[in-house]
């Protein structure tokens, strides 16, 4: 394929920031200038279109390049590569009911790892977990159906993991061509999951903070 100026094959381009209402609208600007950074064309030349199943693709210029986005609780990201179909999913960290969640919904063994962790990192674990989930659903262009919350995710080698540095994708267990990763941000506040669909090898992801006037 012939790759634009600042397209890098094997990284995965995440963008995210907090807003302050309407971050539906908010995640659409982020998308297409990054996009339009990455591809060093102005940004006119960028548009954002949807399959009939509603995952999102670039139009004009932004052809080369695969993306998602996600937004809500007043937080957005989005995810751009020249690569494999991606997904992205960000969460406030929160308190929710881990344990019995993790129970209800994840595989045995990572609802046994959150079990197993003192009680003040359930939360933020089993959101990480969960971004993944998310992420991987929408690289599959198919979210969560068939049993995508019980798809095993990786474990991270250890808990916390350190912020803002998640290294690269992990394959998934029994998953070929399936790889994913989340990282902790915004101080602990936030959680990013990045997946990809169909791409073997390394990949990095490039994970950055923007001020919410880039998503205006």
């Amino acid at each position: 394929m012939d790759w634009r100026p600042g397209v890098v094959p094997d990284t995965v381009t995440v963008r995210w920031c907090t807003a302050d209402g309407d971050e539906r609208r908010r995640a659409r600007v982020l998308l297409l200038r990054t996009a339009a950074e990455l591809l060093q064309v102005p940004l006119s030349e960028v548009s954002l279109e949807h399959e009939p199943g509603g995952r999102p693709y670039l139009g004009g210029a932004g052809g080369p390049l695969r993306v998602s986005l996600t937004h809500g609780r007043g937080v957005l990201a989005v995810a751009l590569t020249g690569r494999a179909p991606v997904g992205v999913d960000v969460e406030v960290v929160r308190r929710v009911r881990a344990t019995a969640m993790a129970r209800a919904w994840l595989d045995p063994a990572e609802a046994a790892w959150v079990e197993g962790l003192a009680e003040r990192d359930r939360s933020a674990a089993f959101l990480w977990l969960w971004t993944q989930k998310e992420a991987v659903g929408k690289a599959l262009g198919q979210g969560l159906r068939g049993g995508g919350m019980s798809r095993p995710m990786p474990l991270p080698r250890q808990w916390p993991p350190p912020e803002d540095a998640p290294g690269g994708l992990t394959p998934l267990p029994g998953a070929p061509g399936l790889a994913s990763a989340a990282v902790v941000v915004g101080g602990g506040g936030h959680v990013v999951g990045v997946a990809l669909h169909g791409r073997e090898g390394d990949v990095r992801i490039d994970v950055c903070r923007v001020p919410a006037a880039a998503c205006d």
